[in-house]
């Protein structure tokens, strides 16, 4: 989540006020810790009781959202938790982030590998207004929830709309109170040089400018709120996304859903204007009971905790080596720390350096021979080794896919070992076997958030003949407002929608795909 706009100005919308995450802000601890529980991973520098909290919290929040829009949990979802790693402040989010990261107060990275969230323990600025650290990791997390409970593709306006709107949530002592004021908006909201209503309803499909942006948070969080509150409007919006996922443009399908855009504009700015709005209160005696468990970091795991953030918020070829560089002598001074040389084993198989890979998951593996993450990069150094050697050899490929299917028996339900079993056939240049295309559709539905992975199974369905669920899983990519100016997947859709075959399959050659955790 970026944060845009730098001035604020009083906002009078209900007598309500924000809490913060509810942490006690103490000196550093010199322990890092891990919280899991059912969706979630955390590792801060907290005390046990601090880490708790936001753990049990975040579980909370997940809970209200299922409440609030009456989702079922996912089978198997347990198993793909989002890893949030918990840092001093936004100083060292923005370190974390890197080039581009100047006003990046949090972020977060959709993958089949496992999604990570990165949060300040300490936010920016004070004040009803200010963006404090519970916004922005609610409004990732808010991301997740929609497309991971839902096949739709949703406008740009509603994406983050909804994640604004799921982002104010207040905790109070009896219970969660949803639909708090976007207090952190209002300036945007008040802004005489609103965003017309056709840029919001279109705006996935144009480059904003930052204050424009500033206004589709805003204004997406104004209309999403009036969508959640109003039954009528919430019926229009629902024919809206229905006319929107069958093939009719953002504009038109507004029109037609909602009568007049126009008039709805009007109706929007009434809203802004009254002296309160609606919310619901949803208690704790509703929501199941949190599990959470504790544990301090093991010696390893505290020596290669920030090079293990380093590497899990993504390396390329250069970054890669340069990690591995720093960290090959730390990690060697802990051999039977299972945890570390696991992380070792990652951070080396990025940097290319197989043989030490290999070593490091082997290592792994003597101590604790049930461990996904090495068995699952052993079978990853022998796919790769094998590609490498343009093997033919059936032998050769079906030892390399022994690894894998070996981490997938450790847990069915993780998604990565699907997905790299499937992909271990285009590195072998063999057409996948049925039960690798299952494989693949099993992880899509474990782990839907990642962009590659749909994009792939789009692929795949495309080479099977179905394209009406290739349109269907290609258009969240093509509505998506977080993808490049050349985003593939609207530029595939488009040719589906063409109807001509020959493009589709010249085109689908050409291109690559999102990457995964875009």
């Amino acid at each position: 989540m970026k944060r845009t706009g730098s001035r604020v100005r009083g906002w009078v919308m209900a007598a309500l006020t924000m809490m913060g995450i509810g942490l006690s802000v103490a000196p550093a601890q010199a322990e890092w810790r891990e919280a899991r529980a059912k969706h979630f991973v955390l590792y801060g520098n907290m005390s046990d009781g601090d880490i708790r909290a936001m753990a049990t919290r975040l579980e909370q929040f997940d809970a209200v959202l299922r409440y609030f829009y009456q989702l079922p949990e996912v089978e198997g979802q347990e198993s793909n938790p989002v890893t949030v790693y918990v840092v001093p402040n936004v100083a060292a989010i923005r370190r974390l982030y890197g080039k581009g990261g100047d006003h990046v107060a949090g972020f977060y990275q959709p993958r089949v590998s496992g999604s990570v969230a990165f949060t300040p323990l300490r936010g920016e600025g004070e004040g009803p207004n200010a963006l404090q650290p519970q916004y922005v990791l609610f409004h990732e997390y808010a991301h997740h929830f929609l497309f991971g409970n839902s096949g739709a593709a949703y406008p740009a306006w509603f994406s983050e709309g909804f994640a604004e709107f799921a982002s104010t949530a207040r905790f109070d002592r009896n219970g969660v109170m949803v639909g708090v004021a976007a207090q952190h908006r209002a300036f945007g909201l008040l802004d005489s040089s609103k965003l017309s209503i056709d840029t919001l309803f279109d705006s996935s499909r144009r480059k904003l400018d930052p204050q424009q942006l500033d206004q589709l948070y805003g204004r997406g969080w104004l209309l999403t709120h009036y969508t959640m509150f109003d039954p009528d409007h919430r019926a229009r919006f629902g024919r809206y996304l229905d006319l929107l996922n069958t093939g009719t443009p953002s504009l038109a399908a507004g029109n037609e859903a909602y009568g007049s855009l126009k008039q709805l504009d009007r109706d929007l700015d009434k809203y802004l204007g009254r002296s309160t709005i609606p919310g619901m209160m949803v208690p704790f005696d509703r929501l199941p009971q949190v599990a959470v468990t504790v544990r301090a970091l093991s010696p390893g795991e505290q020596a290669l905790i920030a090079y293990r953030m380093q590497s899990d918020r993504g390396v390329d070829q250069k970054t890669g080596r340069d990690l591995y560089t720093r960290v090959a002598s730390v990690a060697a001074a802990y051999p039977q720390d299972s945890a570390a040389q696991g992380w070792f084993a990652e951070m080396a198989y990025d940097a290319a350096e197989d043989a030490v890979a290999e070593a490091a998951a082997d290592r792994t593996l003597a101590v604790d021979a049930k461990s996904q993450q090495a068995l699952l990069y052993k079978g990853l150094l022998h796919l790769r080794r094998a590609q490498a050697a343009h093997s033919q050899d059936k032998a050769v490929w079906d030892e390399a896919r022994g690894w894998i299917v070996k981490a997938n028996r450790a847990d069915p339900n993780a998604a990565e070992p699907l997905a790299v079993f499937y992909r271990s056939f285009a590195m072998a240049g063999e057409k996948p076997r049925p039960s690798a295309i299952r494989g693949l559709e099993r992880a899509f539905q474990l782990v839907p958030q990642d962009k590659g992975l749909r994009f792939t199974l789009a692929a795949q369905q495309i080479e099977a003949g179905d394209i009406d669920m290739a349109k269907a899983l290609l258009r969240p990519l093509a509505f998506d407002p977080h993808m490049p100016p050349d985003n593939p997947a609207a530029q595939l859709l488009a040719l589906l929608e063409k109807g001509d075959r020959d493009a589709v399959r010249k085109g689908l050659a050409a291109m690559s795909g999102p990457a995964a955790d875009d």
